[in-house]
């Protein structure tokens, strides 16, 4: 039976995936008012992986991402104000409005950074281990990226080279089998990442769940077998996301060939919220308590919208601050 400890964990847990959706749900809602002077890359449909994955960190990771940023930035620092003050390029937002979504970053929380090109953060990885390692530290690095990614040299010279020096990095492959439009079959000459990644010394895990919590607890069970055996994870999470590549629109156009129709009402069957929120049911998390947790987030990011919107944009002084190259 669930002790309290752990309905709290669960509930949490489940807390961080709604808010990424309602965030980005209410991204959906404002986006075509032209405010937000930024493109977006939303992860609706997919968010479990991150979230997660987060859920099973320390304080004392450091974790690089993708431009697909939304759901790891909101899922390591619950900040709706940072979060979209950035959106709206204001002084509030976590990088004062210059990032934008595809670069948002949290260094006091360990997001060290998120970027549009792909694969780049991976080997960044590799650097913050080797520091960590030197710095006696109980942080690992963590790198998330699409499966597009492991198509670029880098990421099998970065796994390699981690596997060689046991460097404590978890590698996490947000796998929705696309490379924006590209399906698997038309890029991989191989029969499959995992199997390929069985011949490296690294721990590999895999699942096709959209429980946030049943991830977490992979990821935990992955993170203690480093503990103990010193060697990189590899993590290959299977998602689904329901939106466009880029911008806010669902993307149903199953003209273009590259996706069906019955594929997206399969994943839908599987949405994360809805899945999640069943199993904090199953473990006896009372209806109202959950429904407490919604209301909260649902007006905490109305609230951070109407801050933002009323907050000023950066000083024309702000332009060179923050340029080291």
């Amino acid at each position: 039976m669930s002790q309290p400890g752990e309905l709290g964990a669960a509930t949490r847990a489940y807390q961080r995936l709604y808010l990424v959706r309602r965030c980005e749900e209410t991204i959906q809602k404002h986006y075509p008012e032209d405010e937000m002077k930024t493109p977006v890359h939303l992860s609706i449909g997919q968010e479990a992986p991150a979230v997660g994955v987060c859920e099973a960190l320390a304080p004392a990771d450091r974790i690089f991402g993708t431009y697909r940023s939304h759901a790891l930035y909101l899922a390591r620092t619950d900040d709706t104000d940072g979060f979209f003050g950035e959106l709206y390029g204001r002084v509030t937002g976590a990088a004062r409005g210059k990032a934008g979504s595809m670069h948002i970053a949290a260094p006091q929380h360990g997001l060290m950074m998120t970027s549009a090109v792909v694969a780049t953060t991976i080997p960044l990885a590799l650097g913050a281990a080797l520091a960590l390692e030197r710095q006696r530290s109980t942080g690992r690095a963590v790198t998330f990226f699409g499966d597009g990614a492991t198509g670029e040299g880098v990421f099998w010279e970065s796994l390699n080279f981690a596997c060689l020096k046991r460097l404590r990095v978890v590698f996490v492959c947000e796998d929705n089998g696309l490379a924006i439009h590209s399906r698997r079959e038309s890029r991989d000459g191989h029969a499959g990442l995992t199997r390929v990644l069985e011949g490296f010394d690294c721990i590999v895990r895999s699942s096709d769940s959209t429980d946030v919590i049943e991830l977490r607890d992979l990821v935990a069970g992955a993170i203690r077998e480093q503990d103990e055996l010193g060697k990189p994870i590899f993590l290959s999470l299977a998602c689904y996301r329901f939106v466009e590549h880029v911008g806010p629109a669902l993307d149903r156009r199953f003209d273009l060939g590259y996706r069906s129709d019955d594929e997206f009402e399969a994943w839908k069957l599987r949405d994360p919220v809805p899945t999640t929120r069943a199993r904090l049911l199953g473990l006896g998390v009372d209806e109202d308590i959950i429904g407490e947790v919604e209301r909260a987030v649902d007006a905490r990011i109305a609230a951070s919208v109407a801050r933002a919107r009323l907050a000023p944009p950066p000083p024309s002084s702000d332009l060179y601050q923050g340029v080291y190259a």
